[in-house]
């Protein structure tokens, strides 16, 4: 009967080996092999419907990029998922919601973000809900095999642009020619950091300058950079905007005009002033002029888009569609909006303003300046947005910051473009032998976070 059993097996094998099963071989074969083979295709790493949260750890790196918390969820089949919190935030804004998932199926993506959108708000605020969304979409992905993308409907692009600045110089001929640097390395989109820093210290030209020898500012409650742009009353005289087109000249001559080239951190200053830029810019035929006054400042931001050609693009300190982003693109405020995916909301959330965008006839860009686990989250909320520009990578000098993760062909970006990962979920891995390299001093590699397990506080916003 053994014997029997066994020829039964070999012959079994040998005909799916040549190439599948005939009915006959269903019919003769035993009832585990028949199974067995059908579904053999079958993900039988997790089942999603019974998928729980049972921890969430933090690993705080910095110096291989901006000091960034990453995020881990735990799950009780063994599936785990990451994100970033933003840039510069604190690991307090994620842990504040471990008590709001624990014990949740971490597929319920929306509903678990209804949950927890609350406690996120503008700029580095919405780092921790931002972070968590992320991770939950890394893990539902993982359940059922598939890339985030496929989640949100699949992909309008296999590839996704990119865009990088450069450090800045003094010196416009220097700054050319790192620029040029970028370009050589194959990126087809950049931008340029350019204000008021590089001209401060040339007398005449500007008005109430934050760092001139008569320091109007010493005595104020706050500093320069902590003030809102309309009431520093810095002014940039005739003087200071030829010798800040001038940088501009120069980077022109250099890398032509094929080249798409945005600019960022003018300084802080009224609409009166970016008005000036905005109108002296033209001639170089700047791709965006970004955050040149807070975006909160809608009418102020379709009076300077309005009064130029010179494209305005804001957003990345924004959380959520409904939270800014609304008003800016049904007001038409700016031509461009740019959130970061890490304050948005997270994956979805950026999709949805990317999309609602898109209905108005308003540009969508990406900024990016976290991890590369958040950076390739972008990458497929990119993917999944039909009418999606450039995606920012902040880490172009930091070789090692690709180190930190795995599973992925490696540069991440090659030739100014980052192909979708198709692997399930974000479709990279931590390398935890590198991020241990990196944490922030005093901190240990996903420390157990039991102080964060209970709700404390009751959270219905009304009576």
């Amino acid at each position: 009967m053994k014997d029997q059993q066994n020829n039964e097996r070999r012959d079994f094998l040998k005909k799916a080996g040549l190439g599948g099963l005939s009915l006959a071989a269903f019919t003769a074969a035993p009832i585990e092999e028949v199974l067995g083979y059908s579904t053999q295709k079958v993900n039988r790493l997790s089942a999603p419907s019974d998928l729980k949260i049972t921890d969430m750890r933090i690993a705080e790196v910095t110096g291989v990029m901006f000091r960034t918390p990453i995020v881990r969820i735990y799950t009780n089949q063994g599936i785990i998922g990451h994100g970033d919190v933003r840039d510069g935030a604190a690991k307090e804004y994620a842990l504040f919601l471990k008590s709001r998932i624990l014990g949740e199926n971490p597929c319920n993506v929306e509903r678990l973000f209804k949950k927890i959108r609350q406690f996120g708000h503008h700029g580095r605020q919405g780092g921790g809900v931002s972070g968590v969304e992320m991770a939950l979409w890394d893990l539902a992905g993982k359940a059922y095999n598939v890339p985030v993308y496929q989640l949100l409907g699949g992909k309008y692009r296999d590839k996704v642009r990119v865009y990088c600045d450069t450090t800045t110089s003094s010196d416009p001929q220097e700054y050319a020619q790192r620029m040029q640097e970028r370009i050589d390395k194959g990126y087809t989109a950049l931008k340029m950091d350019i204000g008021i820093n590089l001209i401060k210290d040339i007398p005449g030209a500007i008005t109430n300058a934050p760092e001139a020898e008569f320091n109007p500012y010493q005595h104020e409650y706050r500093q320069y950079n902590l003030t809102e742009h309309p009431f520093t009353r810095v002014q940039i005289t005739e003087k200071g905007i030829d010798k800040l087109m001038e940088f501009l000249d120069v980077m022109r001559s250099q890398i032509g005009y094929e080249i798409p080239m945005g600019t960022d951190h003018w300084g802080h200053f009224g609409v009166n002033e970016a008005i000036k830029i905005a109108r002296a810019a033209e001639p170089y035929n700047l791709a965006y002029i970004e955050d040149i006054i807070p975006w909160h400042y809608t009418d102020q931001w379709r009076e300077i888009t309005t009064s130029s050609t010179t494209p305005t693009q804001t957003g990345e300190d924004i959380y959520g569609l409904e939270g800014g982003f609304k008003e800016l693109i049904d007001k038409r405020a700016v031509d461009i909006v740019h959130p970061d995916p890490n304050t948005a909301g997270g994956i979805l959330e950026t999709k949805r303003i990317g999309d609602y965008a898109s209905q108005h006839g308003i540009g969508f860009m990406h900024h990016h300046a976290a991890g590369p686990v958040s950076f390739l989250g972008s990458v497929h909320s990119a993917a999944a947005t039909e009418n999606f520009m450039w995606l920012e990578h902040h880490a172009v000098d930091k070789p090692q910051w690709e180190d930190l993760v795995s599973g992925i062909e490696k540069p991440i970006v090659q030739d100014g473009y980052v192909k979708v990962p198709e692997k399930p979920g974000i479709g990279v891995e931590l390398n935890e032998d590198v991020v241990k390299e990196f944490l922030v001093e005093g901190e240990k590699l996903f420390a157990p976070t039991p102080e964060w397990n209970e709700i404390r506080a009751w959270d219905r916003l009304w009576s």
